[in-house]
């Protein structure tokens, strides 16, 4: 099995995990908003050195790349660019969908949903094989309902056929299904634009 170094910053959690072949060594911090900056490279340290690890010994590196907190992501993929590039080592990306899709058993077609805020989700629709046919989209808690079918996520929410699942033990099992399969682009995955963006325009735009 391959080493790595992987992590999560994409929420107001974190998880870092380190892999020494089969040692798995995962780190995560439950409330962590607005401060990935300033927890992220002690977690990796301390990850790495339990691990046995330097990130030297990386065979590759790998980050979550949203959709979710537009400033998690992109402290996140800083990260983990800078130990690629500074070691000339892979990077790989998965989205937030993908890794906790591939957490997911459901026997039928399900979406998993990140909450976007007032009433908003970001979605992606995955049929019982764990294959996407619902690309990435923003709907509300109405249309969410209106397909009527289960549901995942890493939040408290009030949605029907609602499962809540554990971040801290989804993110090595989907970097592992990544590796395998050749993984993403180390690019963040926005659904829509930023709060600071939609009001710069409708500021512009006079609305």
């Amino acid at each position: 099995m391959s080493n790595f170094l992987a992590v999560d910053t994409s929420s107001g959690y974190l998880t870092v995990a380190a892999c020494n072949g089969k040692k798995q060594v995962v780190k995560f911090v439950a409330d962590c908003a607005m401060q990935h900056s300033v927890v992220l490279m002690d977690e990796i340290e301390n990850a790495l050195a339990e691990a046995g690890l330097t990130p030297a010994d990386c065979d590759f590196f790998a980050a979550v790349t949203g959709p979710g907190s537009f400033t998690g992501i992109r402290i996140g993929l800083s990260c983990i660019k800078g130990y690629a590039v500074a070691l000339g080592k892979p990077a790989v990306g998965v989205t937030t969908f993908d890794m906790l899709s591939y957490n997911v058993n459901s026997g039928c077609d399900y979406l998993i949903a990140i909450d976007a805020l007032h009433g908003n989700y970001y979605v992606c629709g995955y049929n019982a094989e764990g294959v996407c046919d619902l690309p990435p989209c923003c709907l509300s808690t109405e249309e969410i309902i209106n397909t009527a079918r289960p549901v995942y996520g890493t939040g408290d929410t009030d949605l029907p056929l609602y499962t809540r699942l554990d971040p801290a033990k989804c993110l090595v099992p989907a970097v592992l299904r990544a590796e395998e399969s050749g993984g993403g682009a180390l690019s963040a995955l926005y659904v829509k634009k930023s709060q600071a963006e939609e009001e710069r325009e409708k500021r512009i735009h006079g609305l």
